[in-house]
C-alpha cells in the first residue's frame, strides 16, 4: 500500500472521528471520547496480551469503583472488564489447545489456590445467599486465573517481573501524590485520612495494606549493588514516597506489620531455618493461648485512644479497653466466630459476612461505631472472615497458602540462579509478611489493587522456583 495512500486514511479517520466528537459533544455525549482507547486495548487484547496484561497492572492503582446503588452493583473502571475478558479468554484457549504448563499446574501453591477455588464454589450452592457468594467466586476466580495463571507464563521471561513491579510501584507513586496533596489541605488531620483516599481505596487500612505489600521490594532494589546508581536513587525516591504513605495513612495495622517485615528480614538474612520459624510462630501462639487472662488484664490497663500525635497514636494499638476502632474489630472477629460455630464446615457464604452477621453481635460487645448494615467493612480478619464464610476449611486453606507462600520465598532466596533474583525474591517474600500480618487485622482480597499486587507477587515468587533457580536448572 502506497505511503501516500495510507496518510490519506490517517487523515481521513482522524477527521471523521473529530467531526463525530463534535457532534456527540454537542449533544452532551462524551462516552464516545473514550473510542480511540477501547480501540487501542481491543488490539492489545488479540495482538499483544502481554503488554495488555502489564497496562491493566499500571491501571489498576488508578482504578475507581462506579457502583449503581440501585442495582446493587458496582464495577472497577477501567481494569475490571478487561481482567474478566482476559480470563475467558483463557479459558477459550485452554478448552481449544488442551495444554498447559504441568509444572505449574503440580506446584504446591496451584494445587492449593485450586483446591481453594473448588471451595469456594462448594460453599456458593451452600450458601445464605447464593447470588453473592457466586459474583464474590467469580471475582477471585478472574483474579486468580489472570494475575496467577496467566502472568505466570509471562514471568518466565525475568524481566517482565521487574517491569510488573516498577508499572505497580510507578502508578501508586502518582496515587501517594494525590492523596498526600489533598491530605494536606486538611493540615494531615487523622480523621481526614480515613476517608480522602476514596475513590481509589476503600479507606486508609486499605490504601497501606496496599503500600506495604510493594515497598519492601523497592528498599531492596535500592539498595541492591547489582544495580546502576541512576536505578537505586529511583528506587530510593520512589520508596520515600511510600514512607510518606505509610506514616499520614494513620494505620495503625500497617505500622506493626512494617516491623514484623523488618523482623522477618534480619531472619532471612541470618538464613535461619524455616522450620524453627513455624515452631516459633507456633510457641508464641501456644504462650499466647496459656496467658491470655494475664494478656488482657494488662492490655486493658491501656487507656489510650487514637490520636493525630504519631507517639500517642501508636501506643493506642494495645488499647483493648476504650479505642472504639480496637473495640469494633474485636466485636467482628466475636461475631464471625459465632457464625462459624453455627456452620463450622460450610460457612453462611463467600462474601456474605457483611449481610448476615448483624444478628451475631451481642449488646455488650457493641461500641459507638457498631452497626447492623454491614457498611464498615467485613470480618476485619484475612483468617476470620474465611472461617465465617467458608467455614473451617477456608480458613485453613488460607493458612496452608500463607506457609507455602513464605516456604517459596525462602526457598528463592536460598536457589534463584542469580544475585539478583535471590534479593527480588526476598523483596516479595517481605512483602507478604507484611500482608499477612496485616491481614489478622483487616482483608482485602476482595478488592482489585491488593488482589492484582497479591496474586501477581505470588505468580512472581512460583515462577522464579520453576523456571529460574539453579535446582530446576541443574534437573
Amino acid at each position: 500500500m502506497p505511503d501516500s495512500f495510507k496518510t490519506r486514511i490517517f487523515y481521513g479517520v482522524s477527521f471523521a472521528f473529530i467531526a463525530l466528537n463534535v457532534v456527540f459533544i454537542a449533544n452532551e455525549m462524551f462516552w464516545f471520547l473514550a473510542l480511540p482507547a477501547a480501540v487501542l486495548i481491543l488490539m492489545l487484547f488479540f495482538f499483544s496480551l502481554d503488554k495488555l496484561l502489564l497496562t491493566v497492572v499500571f491501571l489498576t492503582p488508578l482504578s475507581f469503583t462506579l457502583k449503581d446503588d440501585s442495582l446493587g452493583f458496582g464495577i472497577v473502571l477501567p481494569t475490571e472488564p478487561i481482567i474478566a475478558a482476559i480470563m475467558v479468554l483463557f479459558f477459550l484457549k485452554l478448552f481449544y489447545e488442551q495444554q498447559y504448563d504441568q509444572r505449574i499446574i503440580r506446584h504446591p501453591v496451584s494445587i492449593i489456590l485450586i483446591i481453594n477455588l473448588l471451595w469456594m464454589l462448594i460453599t456458593s450452592f451452600t450458601s445464605e445467599i447464593p447470588l453473592v457468594s457466586f459474583k464474590a467466586f467469580i471475582s477471585r476466580l478472574w483474579f486468580v486465573t489472570t494475575f496467577y495463571f496467566v502472568l505466570i507464563q509471562l514471568f518466565k521471561n525475568e524481566d517482565k517481573i521487574r517491569v510488573f513491579q516498577w508499572l505497580f510501584g510507578s502508578a501508586m507513586v502518582i496515587i501517594i501524590t494525590y492523596i498526600t496533596i489533598v491530605h494536606s489541605t486538611y493540615d494531615f488531620e487523622r480523621k481526614a485520612g480515613t476517608w480522602l483516599v476514596r475513590p481509589f481505596f476503600n479507606d486508609h487500612t486499605h490504601y497501606s495494606a496496599v503500600i506495604n505489600l510493594i515497598a519492601p521490594s523497592f528498599i531492596i532494589m535500592a539498595f541492591f549493588r547489582g544495580y546502576s546508581v541512576l536505578r537505586r536513587r529511583l528506587a530510593l525516591l520512589i520508596f520515600a514516597f511510600f514512607v510518606v504513605g505509610i506514616i499520614f495513612s494513620y494505620s495503625r495495622a500497617s505500622w506493626v506489620s512494617i516491623m514484623a517485615a523488618f523482623a522477618a528480614f534480619w531472619v532471612l538474612i541470618l538464613k535461619v531455618n524455616y522450620k524453627l520459624i513455624f515452631a516459633g510462630v507456633a510457641v508464641l501462639f501456644g504462650v499466647l493461648f496459656l496467658y491470655q487472662d494475664t494478656l488482657t488484664m494488662n492490655l486493658q490497663r491501656n487507656r489510650q485512644e487514637s490520636s493525630g500525635d504519631f507517639r500517642e497514636h501508636a501506643q493506642s494499638i494495645t488499647n483493648i479497653s476504650s479505642d472504639a476502632s480496637n473495640l469494633e474489630r474485636i466485636n467482628r472477629w466475636r461475631a464471625a466466630y459465632r457464625m462459624f460455630k453455627e456452620r463450622p464446615v460450610v460457612g453462611w457464604g463467600p462474601g456474605t459476612y457483611p449481610m448476615v452477621y448483624a444478628p451475631f453481635q451481642l449488646s455488650q460487645d457493641h461500641t459507638i461505631i457498631t452497626t447492623n448494615f454491614g457498611d464498615l467493612g467485613n470480618a476485619h480478619s484475612e483468617y476470620l472472615g474465611p472461617l465465617s464464610e467458608s467455614g473451617l476449611p477456608g480458613m485453613l486453606l488460607f493458612i496452608i497458602l500463607a506457609i507455602f507462600i513464605i516456604i517459596t520465598g525462602i526457598k528463592n532466596f536460598n536457589n534463584a540462579k542469580s544475585h539478583e533474583l535471590r534479593w527480588i525474591s526476598l523483596g516479595i517474600t517481605l512483602g507478604f509478611v507484611t500482608y499477612l500480618v496485616h491481614g489478622v487485622l483487616n482483608n482485602f482480597l476482595d478488592t482489585d489493587k491488593a488482589s492484582v499486587l497479591f496474586w501477581g507477587f505470588l505468580a512472581a515468587l512460583v515462577s522464579i522456583e520453576l523456571y529460574h533457580s539453579k535446582e530446576k536448572q541443574s534437573a
